[in-house]
């Protein structure tokens, strides 16, 4: 695999560093110029890593609301629960796992890609088993929850490593970046699968719904309460169908990144004797003002764009009245997002990342206020989901574009502070994650407490009130927040140029000054 200027020698499999190639060798000045950049076969396979948290996340996201309250029929409190604890455990596990990974020794294949590789069979199974409505109605909420609970805590150990995969696939920051754009690439096209396969695998199955109270107590699409069970039977079936393909991608996309990915270390790093404990490190993590900074702004927006995914599917159903229409709006807004990343990763280059910010978050607002006024009516709803993708690609790109920047900014005033970087990760996810648990929780009791009926055709007027507050006030005022937080973030564009010129000046140090004794220990234990 290619290295960044600065990155290790090609020798020994990619770990040995160029002092330890070197020893008693010191005219080795002109090393500096075999400066390599990453290939696009290894943004590409980095990139493809990134799919599976994705296209998973975008059908638990969109749809697995509506998947309890109308076709496993769990009620709407106990659905609540199950969301939101879900999501609070998600946001647990992030730091857990951070905290192991921290802990892991380096091996052949490096420290991360051991946790991907046996996280994945696991993964594919609990997911497969979200979707599977058990026989026995008395403890649907508990398997849900059970096996919600797990998937989350098994694709946090592939998703944290691979988030802090960034800051070890090349030490230039021009090359993180593109890798970084690559990868939201995929992502979004990830999240466009996810609603593709779920959307219309089920939106092909006869939904059946029950009428008003007041009305005839029969199902739209079908005569009796026969025909009724046997298409919410098609249902189930075409959610297990859907949950089997996206388990195979995620296999598919975990065996790619594996084989076409290698990890770096630092040259300062391999010269560290001990490794920094994970609660010091977690307290220098913690007080370092960029980082704080950094994530209480994505906070508020991640939050925004997270209240409109969990509530969409329902907005769409009955607030609009778009029952069969949801799942090619959803596949719209994706599409759209997946063809404005590059020219999102052009602005930021061009205009800075902060300022990409402001301009890619705050283009949402118009289009939600839109929304919250509008009647109801389809075309208008296409134009505003195309306009809306554009924003939902700049949520996608900018934090983890953004990320690295910090870490790169800890390290230069933390020089001997190595082995953060999942803390850094793990944590920024904790933080979203939880705040998406709490939302959803709230939400859907604040769906029971309107009156929300199950399986029903349409819903009372409070339910598509609150519905039509969850997709668009609430967001916006979120997004607004956020946007208020970011005014304190202090890396700007010529910050990050002296951390870059600095960063580079301590890895040429540490490549040329390497300590005998420390380098023929380390040769020792890599041979």
């Amino acid at each position: 695999m290619a290295k960044g200027e600065g990155a290790e020698s090609g020798s020994a499999a990619g770990l040995l560093p160029t002092s330890i190639l070197q020893v008693g060798e010191r005219p080795a000045q002109k090393e500096p110029k075999k400066k390599k950049q990453l290939s696009i076969c290894n943004k590409l396979c980095y990139a493809v890593g990134g799919a599976p948290y994705q296209v998973t996340g975008c059908a638990l996201g969109f749809f697995l609301q509506i998947y309890l309250l109308d076709v496993a029929q769990v009620d709407p409190f106990s659905a609540s629960i199950i969301l939101f604890v879900g999501r609070a455990w998600d946001a647990f596990t992030d730091p857990l796992v951070g905290f192991c990974i921290s802990k892991s020794s380096w091996t052949r294949l490096g420290r991360l890609m051991p946790w991907i590789i046996f996280s994945t069979p696991l993964a594919i199974i609990a997911y497969f088993l979200i979707w599977f409505v058990p026989d026995f109605p008395q403890g649907q909420a508990l398997w849900y929850l059970l096996f919600y609970c797990l998937f989350q805590t098994l694709v946090t150990c592939f998703h944290v490593p691979y988030s802090a995969l960034t800051m070890f696939i090349s030490t230039e920051q021009s090359e993180r970046d593109s890798a970084t754009a690559y990868r939201m690439t995929v992502e979004v096209l990830g999240t466009v699968l996810g609603t593709a396969i779920q959307g219309q695998i089920v939106g092909q199955a006869d939904m059946p719904c029950l009428e008003d109270p007041d009305g005839s107590a029969v199902a739209s699409e079908g005569a009796n309460h026969t025909h009724s069970t046997t298409s919410l039977r098609e249902t189930q079936n075409a959610y297990l169908l859907a949950a089997g393909v996206i388990a195979s991608i995620y296999v598919i996309c975990a065996v790619i990144l594996v084989l076409g990915v290698r990890e770096q270390r630092e040259p300062y790093e391999s010269q560290q004797a001990e490794p920094m404990s994970f609660f010091r490190g977690l307290r220098l993590v913690m007080s370092h003002g960029p980082y704080v900074r950094l994530i209480a702004g994505f906070l508020f927006t991640s939050l925004a764009f997270m209240l409109v995914e969990g509530n969409f599917a329902l907005f769409c159903t009955y607030t609009l009245g778009f029952r069969n229409e949801f799942q090619n709006l959803l596949l719209a807004i994706m599409l759209s997002a997946t063809f404005t990343i590059p020219l999102w990763q052009w602005f930021l280059t061009r205009f800075g990342k902060k300022t990409a910010v402001y301009v890619g978050i705050s283009s949402a607002v118009p289009f939600l206020i839109l929304v919250a006024l509008m009647e109801s009516n389809l075309i208008v709803t296409y134009v505003v989901a195309v306009a809306a993708g554009i924003s939902v690609a700049a949520a996608f790109l900018l934090p983890w574009s953004m990320l690295p920047d910090v870490i790169d900014d800890f390290h230069l005033k933390q020089p001997h502070s190595h082995g953060t970087e999942p803390i850094f990760f793990s944590f920024y996810v904790f933080f979203t994650k939880f705040a998406s648990g709490v939302s959803l929780g709230v939400s859907t009791l604040s769906l029971d407490f309107a009156g929300y009926r199950t399986r029903g055709c349409s819903q009372p007027a409070p339910v598509r009130f609150t519905l039509k507050m969850l997709v668009t006030m609430a967001p916006i005022a979120l997004i607004l927040l956020g946007l208020l937080l970011f005014k304190l973030y202090p890396i700007d564009e010529e910050k990050r140029r002296q951390n870059k010129k600095a960063l580079q000046a301590l890895r040429e140090e540490a490549s040329s000054s390497g300590c005998s004794d420390t380098d023929s220990t380390e040769l020792a234990s890599i041979l």
